[in-house]
């Protein structure tokens, strides 16, 4: 499998550059094979360059990431745009930018969100291909990763969402 890439849109955001699509259907994507992915990620931690935040993934991301209610309305092209950049996740929290704070209101998060979510801005491109076969333009997205902060202040990935695909010019790589 091919390095991942961070590079800069037009607009100077860094964008995560996932090298290859490795979940491949719309219709209906392997949710399970995308958690079992998710899972060589448990015990992470990743520092936000622009905030500093350190945040960790915890052992129930994969299940929230693969089965939460947004992944359960995705369709199509934003399915497997979330399916696949799974592949970028560490990345994805490393660039995030803009962050936000909502204090927790249900009952259900009491305990995984005593202090409240946090909610950033990320960016990530999965290439194009014609025919099966790889291009050198990338679909650009920008989604909102959202991060809930126990009691002690330590801050866990809780899901991917609010995935958008940015305007209809590709991104062009160099490959």
């Amino acid at each position: 499998m091919e390095k991942l890439e961070i590079l800069l849109n037009k607009a100077g955001n860094k964008v995560v550059l996932i090298p290859e699509i490795i979940f491949m259907n719309k219709q209906n994507i392997d949710w399970k094979g995308v958690e079992a992915y998710l899972e060589r990620y448990v015990g992470k931690l990743v520092e936000i360059t622009e905030s500093k935040d350190i945040v960790y993934i915890g052992k129930t991301f994969p299940d929230e990431y693969a089965g939460s209610k947004y992944t359960r309305k995705a369709k199509g092209a934003r399915a497997k745009a979330k399916a696949n950049a799974a592949q970028g996740i560490l990345e994805m929290i490393e660039i995030a930018t803009e962050k936000g704070f909502r204090e927790n209101l249900k009952e259900k998060h009491k305990k995984n969100a005593e202090k409240g979510w946090y909610y950033y801005t990320t960016r990530f491109a999965l290439p194009i291909y014609e025919n099966e076969t790889k291009t050198n333009e990338c679909n650009e997205y920008s989604a909102c990763l959202v991060v809930n902060c126990i009691s002690n202040g330590k801050m866990y990935l809780y899901d991917l969402i609010d995935i958008k695909k940015e305007a209809s010019n590709p991104l062009k790589t160099s490959k």
